[in-house]
Formats: C-alpha cells, sequence, structure tokens
C-alpha cells in the first residue's frame, strides 16, 4: 500500500445523526487547550486540509460529522474530542458527544461499568458529562450534563425578501444557534419540508452573520451563529426541531446544543424552571429528553445547565487512507451532491 496517512472511524449515529469517531490514527493536533486545537483546525491550512480528508469526497459526504479523538487537556477528563464537518471544525454538540461515548464505552477504550459509567468528555466549549446506563455489554442510553447555556438576544427581527420580518432568538448551547419558529415561514416541520427548511436555514444564516458580531465571552474561539433552529410544538406538548446545517441538509437528531440553546430562551422567558423536563423531537420523529438542572451565570449573565438523553447505536468500523499519488487525495465536492455550497468550501 502506497498510503501517507491512515485513520480508523468507527462508524456511530445518535438518534439517526451519524457521527464517525476517529479512534486510531489521529495525528498531534497543535495547542495547549482544546480551544486552542479548535482554532488551528479552523485557521491553519494543515487543519483544514485534515478535515477535508475524513468529510469531502471520495471518503466522506455532506451528511454526518468525525469527531477527532484527543488526548484530554483538563485533570478531570477522560477523553477530548473536536467535531469536524464541512464547514469547520465545531466545540460542541449533544449528539456528538452521545457517539463518542458510545464509541468508547463499546470499543473498550474506557471500561464499561454496570449499570452506569460516568465519562467526562472535554470539549472547546467546556466539560460535558456523561452517564452511560450499561447492559450486557451495550450502552442503551447516554445522559448528558452540558456546557452553560445563556441568551445572547431575543426577539431579534431580522428584515428579509422572502418571508418578510423574521423573529428569532439568539443563544448559546455549546455553539450559537439563531432560533426560529417555524411557523414564520410558513412550513411545518416533517420528512417532506426539509429541503425548504435547509433553504431557509442557509439564507437566514447569512443573513444574521453579516448583521450581528456574536462572540463567547470567556471563549473568543467560538463566535458566530454556526446553524439555524427551527422549532414547534407538536400536540403532545413535546418541541419540535429542525437544525439546518451546512452545506445543505438538516440534523436528523433532536440537536442537543440547539436545544439546550432554546432551554435557556424557555427559561429566560420564565417558562422553565430547575427541575423541569420535556421531550423534543426531530424531523424524523426521534427524541430526546432534556432537562434543566441548575442555573448559574456566564460573564455575569444569567445561564442554565442543561441535560440531554438520547442514544446511540454503532453500525459500522471502517479505515480510511491518502495514497500518496492519488491527484484528487485533497478531497473534493461537486453542486450535484453538495449544492452551491460546493464553491464555498474553505
Amino acid at each position: 500500500m502506497r498510503w501517507k496517512r491512515m485513520m480508523q472511524l468507527l462508524d456511530v449515529h445518535c438518534e439517526g445523526e451519524i457521527g464517525k469517531v476517529a479512534v486510531g490514527g489521529v495525528p498531534r493536533i497543535p495547542g495547549e487547550t482544546v480551544a486552542e486545537q479548535l482554532n488551528w483546525l479552523n485557521s491553519d491550512a494543515k487543519g483544514r486540509e485534515l478535515r477535508h480528508f475524513l468529510v469531502l469526497e471520495p471518503r466522506g459526504a455532506p451528511i454526518g460529522s468525525v469527531n477527532l479523538l484527543l488526548p484530554p487537556k483538563h485533570p478531570e477528563a477522560d477523553a477530548a474530542f473536536i467535531i469536524l464537518q464541512p464547514d469547520q471544525a465545531h466545540a460542541s454538540s449533544g449528539s456528538n458527544s452521545i457517539c463518542v461515548t458510545t464509541a468508547l464505552l463499546e470499543s473498550g477504550m474506557i471500561e464499561m461499568q454496570e449499570p452506569e459509567t460516568v465519562v467526562t468528555l472535554e470539549t472547546a466549549a467546556g466539560l460535558v458529562k456523561a452517564r452511560a446506563l450499561c447492559r450486557e455489554g451495550h450502552c442503551e442510553s447516554v445522559t448528558l450534563t452540558m456546557v452553560p447555556s445563556f441568551v445572547h438576544e431575543l426577539d431579534v427581527t431580522l428584515a428579509t425578501a422572502e418571508w418578510g420580518d423574521v423573529r428569532m432568538d439568539i443563544a448559546y448551547g455549546g455553539i450559537f444557534y439563531a432560533l426560529v419558529d417555524a411557523d414564520q415561514l410558513g412550513l411545518t416541520i416533517e420528512p417532506g419540508n426539509a429541503r425548504r427548511l435547509v433553504e431557509a436555514g442557509m439564507v437566514l444564516k447569512s443573513a444574521i452573520n453579516v448583521r450581528m458580531q456574536v462572540v463567547h465571552p470567556d471563549i473568543p474561539a467560538i463566535s458566530g451563529v454556526a446553524y439555524v433552529m427551527f422549532r414547534s410544538r407538536d400536540a403532545d406538548g413535546a418541541v419540535r426541531t429542525c437544525t439546518t446545517m451546512w452545506p445543505g441538509r438538516v440534523d436528523r437528531s433532536p440537536c442537543g446544543t440547539g436545544n439546550s440553546a432554546n432551554l435557556a430562551t424557555l427559561h429566560a422567558r420564565g417558562m422553565a424552571k430547575p427541575g423541569d423536563s420535556f421531550l423534543s423531537r426531530s424531523i424524523i420523529g426521534s427524541e430526546f429528553q432534556v432537562g434543566l438542572a441548575g442555573e448559574t451565570r456566564v460573564a455575569g449573565r444569567p445561564a442554565v445547565i442543561p441535560t440531554i438523553t438520547g442514544r446511540g447505536f454503532t453500525f459500522g468500523l471502517h479505515q480510511v487512507a491518502l495514497d500518496a499519488f492519488d491527484p484528487l487525495g485533497r478531497g473534493f465536492a461537486l453542486s450535484d451532491v453538495w449544492g452551491d455550497a460546493a464553491g464555498e468550501l474553505r
């Protein structure tokens, strides 16, 4: 074999959302903290090359994420990870935290204890505690204690040519979200509307990032609205969500960081208090249980401690490699699959 690079990936999904975990062959990522490593992946040419190697064709696809498993920096952490997606490396994700926890336990990288194993994950956004219910060698469900989540601004009005004035909340749940009630656009959150929702989400994300400068007050490496999440209510009171993601797809899971951000808005409006919990459903009907574990503050502003409970499932193990003589080894994307975003890769 003429392989210049080889990495081993464990295939995992959380409630339908793919979160592959790179468990072998991960190169050293420069940085004294995970936030610095995130910044390197997003700013350095070699960091972008590694991301493109894993997420672009011929090895990757627009759907899902690849999680880089890293040695932890924090003394309390069992493992660290950074999420790679086609647009950039991201700081935090609930579904990917569940995928990583499932991978660590079911692969034996961390010893599984029954009936419960606690794993502390380090992300660029901070520590995430994962409490896994385990039986007969299987990780049945994972409850995450997420990083503190807070509101940046409520009831932002954005003028659009397509839908007139669109009202949204900007909130942080590990990354920044614009949270939009779907009925403002005349849409419902259901599989048949996935394309229309994602097209709207891409338009709104671009416009809001032009209008607003959003930066985490304590972690400058986390900036900008990463996703637009549409929300509605089901007849039984569950929150229905649809997070729209570059280059033009929807999150198959209910979205952990998005629900954390939404929880902060509910708390700010007096609609949620410590001890409350509710069900959140994705566009495909998969579910997370969302809880409000406590209140805190971030840089002087009110914040909440969310919990997210969901399930991860392993479905494969494979290796990806780079042939030193492959002229397409750096990866590519075409508009037939990637849409107009194929020309925006960086």
